[in-house]
């Protein structure tokens, strides 16, 4: 048993007050710890108030702690007792932040949900698995995405998957169709949309390349393949190693022929 003896508010935070027991000082509290247990000078306290008081005080410094992570973005409940675990806080001070922040409405894992997915739609061009994925690493329950994921719809999907192709389509000109359609697909499937969609990409991106581009995109791939090869390979060992590797890149074999005759012609 002691009594409290003196009260002074900190210098550097006037939200925490310094507690001296019998003359000499004890600890410190939160001014919310200060009122809930009518702390005053004469009070006399025992050793079980005072650890009752210092757990009240570890849990308001601990949901200080997650409000001033939550300040910066909304957080599904995952990621703040993620942040008070590297905080090195007990699962016990945890559980009640959680409890309180709930209680606050400060975490609400649908609306995280609703949120994250609405930003990603508008925002960027992922996928609805990307999207899925996201959210369950970052705790988010599956039937909870399952409903905020109903706002990206099958038609906006494919608008922004075609948007996509249409875009790469241009960039791997240079390559064989084969070719390209593959990366396409390659980058589809990481940015998270489904085999369906991909699908009807392809009924509506328009993949119907002229002769001069065809053949702009074999000239660009056979020289790079001569720079390569002609070092290691001459003759006819030269001409089907040629012949393999652009065949391999999706170009047709007679097209091949005349690059090589091109070729032969360059010296």
């Amino acid at each position: 048993m002691g009594v409290i003896t003196k009260i002074t508010k900190q210098v550097k935070n006037d939200e925490r007050y310094n507690l001296f027991i019998d003359g000499k000082y004890a600890f410190s509290v939160d001014e919310v710890v200060l009122a809930k247990f009518g702390l005053r000078k004469g009070l006399e306290v025992d050793e079980l108030e005072v650890s009752e008081m210092q757990y009240e005080d570890d849990v308001k410094k601990a949901l200080n702690k997650a409000i001033h992570f939550l300040s910066y973005r909304m957080r599904t409940e995952k990621e703040i007792r993620d942040h008070l675990k590297d905080n090195e806080l007990e699962e016990g001070i945890i559980g009640e932040v959680i409890h309180k922040l709930k209680d606050m409405k400060y975490i609400n894992d649908l609306e995280f949900a609703h949120a994250f997915t609405g930003t990603q739609i508008n925002t960027s061009d992922k996928g609805p698995s990307w999207i899925r994925g996201e959210l369950s690493r970052k705790g988010v329950d599956d039937p909870l995405i399952e409903e905020a994921l109903e706002a990206f719809s099958f038609d906006m999907q494919i608008d922004k998957a075609v948007a996509i192709a249409e875009k790469l389509m241009k960039k791997y000109r240079k390559d064989s169709f084969m070719i390209a359609k593959q990366k396409i697909e390659q980058n589809l499937q990481r940015k998270g949309y489904p085999g369906a969609v991909m699908k009807l990409v392809w009924e509506t991106v328009d993949t119907e390349r002229d002769s001069d581009e065809q053949w702009d995109a074999l000239y660009h791939q056979g020289k790079k393949a001569h720079r390569r090869l002609s070092s290691k390979y001459a003759g006819y060992e030269y001409e089907q190693k040629m012949k393999q590797t652009l065949y391999r890149k999706g170009f047709p074999v007679e097209k091949i022929e005349r690059l090589l005759d091109e070729l032969k012609e360059e010296g």
